[in-house]
């Protein structure tokens, strides 16, 4: 009796986890011009550091 209740606990606990992590993820995207600018800034960083060696 005590496992099917401790069962049920956990599992609401999982799911409350799982929608707290995806509304985190939703809320704090970065947008896309960012994630394009931040690759674009270490690939030019990459190309300058091969120059140097």
């Amino acid at each position: 009796m005590a496992a099917k209740i401790w069962k049920k606990v956990l599992l609401f606990v999982l799911i409350i986890a799982c929608l707290f992590n995806v509304i985190n993820k939703l809320v704090h995207k970065a947008s896309m011009k960012e994630e394009v600018s931040a690759s674009a800034q270490y690939v030019m960083e990459q190309q300058e550091a091969n120059k140097q060696k």
